[in-house]
């Protein structure tokens, strides 16, 4: 009778220890939850920040506020995510710099697998390889022996330090041995005048910003980034189609919670991510502005994660790009 005693007051303690775990995870989410977007308002992982967030309102009962942090190089917004309080009242949305920054900054303060709890992948923006339009080419292996006759002429443009533009134009330059002077701009809008003069020859960016320049004529769009076809140019060849073995570059990402966050609590948000993602107004809204739809379980985008690290961190080793 005593062993039995002591064995109720060892146990009963520890499933009240238990409890409060499970029953926070079965009622979340209680109050309003953050969704942290460390990039301004208006681009692609903001939009999908937006349209996720108001359907997690509606499906679980409680607001999803987005809060834009952006600035250094999307690593202010991502430190705020990262030192969060691990409760799933914070979470927030990366895009491919999460797994670049890493090998360009010396004192983030946060580690892009250690810091954070994957919750889904939400996903991927392709790159469209866009040439000045009256540049004699049509294919990529044109662009290559053009650029190879022409190296002095061969200006690739970017979007300055760590984007997806310049990562991409790195890889180019690996994969496909042409000369390659990169000539970095301040984004999308300031690259894009020079590319539709002439001044540059090839800029490749991600299709949600050139779409409508490729629409109108004022570029060409000669090839996309990834080894698929993207749904927004389905008559575009890949680059890896037209002979660049092993090229894929885009910009991917999706939603994170910080490290220590209960499982429980990361498995209700990917469930309901997913549904949120799988609904065709959704669907139909992200597809138009040229971001692919993803989706999955927790595991699938820490292994993209991971397999993402090992890529770019090759490219920036090869390419000599050393951190700041």
């Amino acid at each position: 009778m005593q062993f039995t005693t002591l064995i109720k007051t060892l146990v009963v303690p520890a499933a009240l220890l238990i409890a409060p775990g499970l029953a926070s995870a079965q009622n979340y989410p209680a109050r309003p939850v953050t969704i942290i977007v460390p990039a301004p308002a208006g681009g692609g992982i903001d939009l999908i920040a937006r349209v996720v967030g108001e359907k997690l309102s509606v499906r679980l009962g409680q607001p999803f506020v987005v809060e834009n942090r952006p600035g250094a190089s999307n690593n202010l917004g991502t430190a705020v995510l990262a030192n969060a309080r691990p409760d799933g009242y914070t979470i927030g949305i990366v895009g491919g710099s999460h797994n670049i920054n890493k090998f360009l900054f010396r004192n983030l303060g946060w580690d892009p697998q250690k810091s954070f709890e994957p919750i889904v992948y939400t996903h991927e923006i392709p790159l469209v390889f866009a040439v000045y339009p009256k540049l004699p080419v049509k294919t990529v292996p044109e662009l290559v022996t053009w650029m190879k006759a022409n190296p002095g002429e061969a200006k690739v443009a970017t979007s300055g330090r760590g984007s997806a533009q310049e990562m991409a134009a790195e890889m180019f330059r690996m994969v496909s041995g042409a000369p390659v002077l990169l000539v970095p701009y301040k984004g999308s809008s300031a690259a894009h005048p020079d590319l539709i003069a002439g001044r540059t020859t090839l800029y490749i960016d991600t299709i949600s910003a050139i779409q409508e320049q490729v629409k109108s004529g004022n570029v060409r769009a000669i090839a996309v980034s990834t080894h698929s076809r993207s749904k927004a140019l389905p008559n575009v060849a890949t680059a890896e189609e037209q002979g660049l073995k092993g090229y894929d570059a885009n910009t991917n990402g999706g939603f994170l919670a910080p490290a220590g966050t209960p499982r429980e609590i990361v498995a209700r948000l990917n469930t309901e991510i997913n549904a949120a993602l799988n609904l065709p107004e959704v669907r139909a809204k992200l597809e138009a502005a040229g971001i692919e739809v993803k989706g999955g379980t927790s595991q699938e985008y820490a292994a993209l994660i991971k397999s993402d690290l090992a890529k770019w961190g090759k490219v920036i080793k090869e390419a000599g790009i050393q951190p700041e």
